[in-house]
C-alpha cells in the first residue's frame, strides 16, 4: 500500500521530472519522439522491464516514433511515490535513446 502525495509534493516531484506535466488529479503523463520506430519500441521494451521489476505498470501509448506514458497508483486513487519514482526511470530510459 502506497501513500497518497500532497498537492505540494506532487508540485515539487514534478519540478525534478522535465517533461512530465499532470494530466488530472490522478494521473501524471510524458509524451516523447524517438529518432525511428525501432527505437520507440526498444524504449517500451525497456519500460516494460522496469515496469515488471517495480510491480507498477504504466499506460503506454506508441504511434510510429511517438510514445506516450501515463502513471497513476490506481489501487490508491492518485498520484503516489511510486508514480514519481517510475517516472524518473521512464525519463533515463528515454533520454538514453535520444527522446526529444
Amino acid at each position: 500500500m502506497a501513500e497518497l502525495l500532497s498537492e505540494d509534493a506532487i508540485a515539487e516531484a514534478l519540478e525534478g521530472l522535465p517533461g512530465w506535466q499532470r494530466e488530472d488529479d490522478a494521473t501524471i503523463v510524458r509524451f516523447a519522439k524517438l529518432p525511428s520506430f525501432v527505437e520507440a519500441v526498444r524504449a517500451v521494451d525497456a519500460v516494460a522491464e522496469l515496469a515488471e521489476e517495480n510491480d507498477h505498470h504504466p499506460d503506454m501509448d506508441i504511434r510510429y516514433n511517438s510514445l506516450k506514458f501515463k502513471l497513476s497508483t490506481h489501487s490508491e486513487g492518485g498520484l503516489t511515490a511510486k508514480d514519481t519514482d517510475l517516472a524518473a526511470k521512464i525519463s533515463a530510459v528515454l533520454d538514453a535513446r535520444g527522446a526529444s
